[in-house]
């Protein structure tokens, strides 16, 4: 049985609902990387994960659709260390982050209008753009 993962204050997700598969891990690493299973893939059912409500997991199956295989499921991976054990702890630590992430509903928009000053300004910067460029033209023909 796996420990619980806290994400937030008001969110743990159960350990009996994460399971990890190991494989081997690419890149370098000699014979090491050849004989050994270090990569480790974290896999949680979002479908119908108890954590969270049904809001909450629209908002992540939605933000993580990516990561969300056709039976629900969110996976991990994490090849980063040297062993199984390091690399279940990174898994684990980015699962928690992802859904952290997915979780955080964006702050509204809104809408402001310019000051009186800034409008001022743009309208002297444009008066006096339009005078550089009327010094630029050729006069007129004298008649």
């Amino acid at each position: 049985m796996e420990v619980d993962l806290p994400v937030r204050e008001d969110l743990v997700i159960p350990g009996w609902e994460m399971w990890f598969t190991a494989s081997r891990a690419s890149g370098p690493g000699g014979q090491h990387v050849n004989t050994s299973s270090t990569r480790v893939t974290l896999h949680w059912r979002l479908s119908d994960t108890t954590a969270l409500d049904t809001v909450q997991r629209e908002r992540v199956l939605r933000r993580l659709a990516n990561r969300v295989n056709a039976d629900g499921v969110l996976q991990v991976s994490s090849e980063q260390g040297r062993s199984q054990l390091e690399n279940k702890q990174a898994a684990r630590a980015r699962l928690a982050e992802l859904v952290a992430a997915a979780l955080m509903v964006p702050k509204r928009r809104r809408p402001t209008r310019p000051t009186k000053g800034s409008q001022q300004r743009r309208i002297t910067a444009k008066k006096e753009r339009a005078e550089v460029k009327k010094q630029r033209q050729k006069p007129p023909p004298q008649s």
